[in-house]
């Protein structure tokens, strides 16, 4: 649908998003939340199979038609760890994520912004007004905030400097105003989160509640990672939203409803 004119809006160069009067969403996000339910059940039937990667090929291929790479290696990876969980036969599952990650490699060939990326990220010090930009001005706000930051609303980079500052590079703002200390808190506490997800998956009362809360604390550890690791220099940039912390309806809204799910799991 987000591919239908008039139906989806194009922003920043890509079709991620659908257009109901001045109400934009973003299905990827539904579709994120929605592979780890049909994933889960699934795999509850003890079949474990091959055709588990079928869902999951289609999803990825029609979101890499918006295009959003970001939002594909989430999906892929979540229900990669949610098929494995599954005892399906290490072979078919080596070689399947062998041809998956040189799928990768093939879209960022293929896409002259996305090896701009790449290279980017092997050279950061090259057009720094330019291509390298915006991991250039990232550092400059993880540098700025020292230890215990520049204070709360004092961050100089969200105004002008940083791009998409209150969304992807959110965690470069966070700590610049509170420092490695303060950042260091947030990731301790999404990583609690993860940890405790992962607690309710071990011990949920049966197969289905166990693969979806794996799925859904795969989910949000596996965003966390990449968007900090991206924030930090230490994978290429990719456009994906921190947890809880981005703005963003569609994102925080399935985090949301993913995590009383989760509370449900758990009271069980």
């Amino acid at each position: 649908m987000v591919l239908i004119p008039g139906v989806g809006a194009k922003l920043l160069g890509a079709r991620r998003w659908i257009s109901v009067g001045s109400i934009f969403f973003q299905p990827s996000e539904f579709a994120k939340f929605g592979l780890i339910l049909y994933l889960a059940k699934l795999m509850s039937k003890k079949e474990a199979s091959i055709l588990y990667f079928l869902p999951l090929v289609l999803v990825s291929f029609l979101i890499m038609l918006e295009p959003d790479l970001g939002t594909t290696m989430v999906i892929v990876l979540t229900g990669a760890i949610q098929i494995f969980a599954s005892q399906i036969n290490l072979l078919q599952f080596g070689g399947l994520g062998i041809l998956g990650f040189l799928g990768v490699l093939g879209l960022i060939y293929i896409s002259p912004y996305r090896r701009d990326r790449l290279l980017t990220f092997f050279e950061q010090s090259s057009d720094p007004l330019g291509k390298s930009y915006h991991i250039r001005q990232i550092l400059l706000g993880l540098g700025s905030g020292g230890l215990f930051g520049v204070g709360l609303g004092a961050s100089k980079q969200k105004f002008l400097f940083l791009p998409e500052a209150s969304t992807d590079s959110i965690f470069a703002v966070v700590a610049e105003e509170v420092g490695f200390i303060g950042a260091l808190g947030l990731i301790f506490l999404l990583g609690f989160y993860v940890f405790r997800a992962l607690r309710i998956a071990k011990y949920a009362p049966d197969d289905f509640s166990r693969f979806l809360s794996l799925g859904i604390g795969s989910w949000v550890g596996i965003q966390v990672v990449l968007n900090i690791a991206s924030m930090t220099a230490l994978v290429p940039l990719t456009g994906i939203p921190l947890p809880f912390i981005s703005y963003g309806g569609s994102s925080l809204i399935m985090i949301m409803f993913a995590t009383g799910i989760l509370l449900n799991i758990s009271k069980q």
